[in-house]
């Protein structure tokens, strides 16, 4: 097939064609003789679906095993007729399936699909954000009660929280080891995901610690953070809470003044 681009609005005719099967093929496309091959393009616009349901396929695959492999293939091919690209790396390709998801009526009876949806996006941002060196605990060690309390911490480029009012994590990891156990999975989760050591980590914090993490990552100093913590009502411990992010890989360092957010 020969492809002969021409001006802005071409762009949009081609781009059009691919998506919609009922439209022509856009002029300055043609076969090997120099003329119109419908069936031809036809193929082409088949292939290009069928490498956008694949990308899909690789960036959302625990979403897949929850659905299977038909069910996932039929939402991933009407994601495409509507979404196409906006770059030509595929690898942020799908950022807007989970938004999809919510809307998508044949899976209304997984409601926390799109939150898995949504997991699995920071997983792939987590997977190609920026390298940095991660914060030691030795780092906050050094610092006396006052600094501490005062201190706020660097998130790290690949750390991602996901807020959910499902049980989205303990999903995540049932179905990645294959288990088949019951979960409830109307128990809401904060997950957080980092990559210590170059592997991407997902951790569903405890619940007693999640108001304190999800401060501490919006840029909180500890002791605001810990104080929200302990209003929360929850069985809360500080140390083993902080501790627990900083081995986790959330941060970079440590920003001494106020209240950050």
């Amino acid at each position: 097939m020969s492809i002969q681009a021409g001006t802005k609005g071409w762009s949009k005719a081609f781009v059009a064609a691919l998506v919609d099967p009922s439209s022509p093929v856009p002029k300055g496309v043609t076969g090997g003789r120099a003329q119109v091959d419908p069936l031809r393009f036809a193929v082409y616009r088949n292939n290009v679906h069928v490498g956008l349901v694949e990308a899909l396929r690789k960036a959302f695959p625990v979403v897949e095993r929850v659905v299977g492999t038909t069910f996932f293939a039929a939402m991933a091919r009407a994601y495409v007729g509507w979404h196409k690209p906006a770059s030509p790396v595929l690898l942020t390709y799908g950022e807007r399936f989970p938004e999809f998801i919510s809307d998508f009526a044949p899976a209304a009876r997984l409601p926390y699909l799109s939150d898995l949806a949504l997991l699995e996006c920071n997983w792939l941002q987590s997977y190609h954000a920026a390298d940095a060196p991660a914060l030691a605990m030795s780092e906050l060690a050094n610092l006396d009660e006052l600094s501490l309390a005062h201190a706020s911490l660097v998130r790290h480029p690949a750390a991602r929280t996901v807020n959910s009012r499902y049980a989205v994590g303990s999903i995540w990891h049932a179905q990645k080891a294959g288990r088949t156990g019951k979960i409830d999975a109307g128990k809401p989760e904060v997950i957080l995901i980092t990559r210590p050591d170059a592997k991407v980590e997902v951790t569903v914090i405890p619940r007693q610690d999640a108001r304190f993490a999800s401060c501490v990552l919006a840029g909180s100093t500890l002791a605001a953070a810990a104080l929200k913590a302990a209003d929360a009502g929850a069985a809360f411990d500080f140390g083993i809470a902080l501790t627990g992010l900083v081995r986790k890989g959330a941060f970079t360092s440590i920003a001494n003044g106020g209240e950050t957010s």
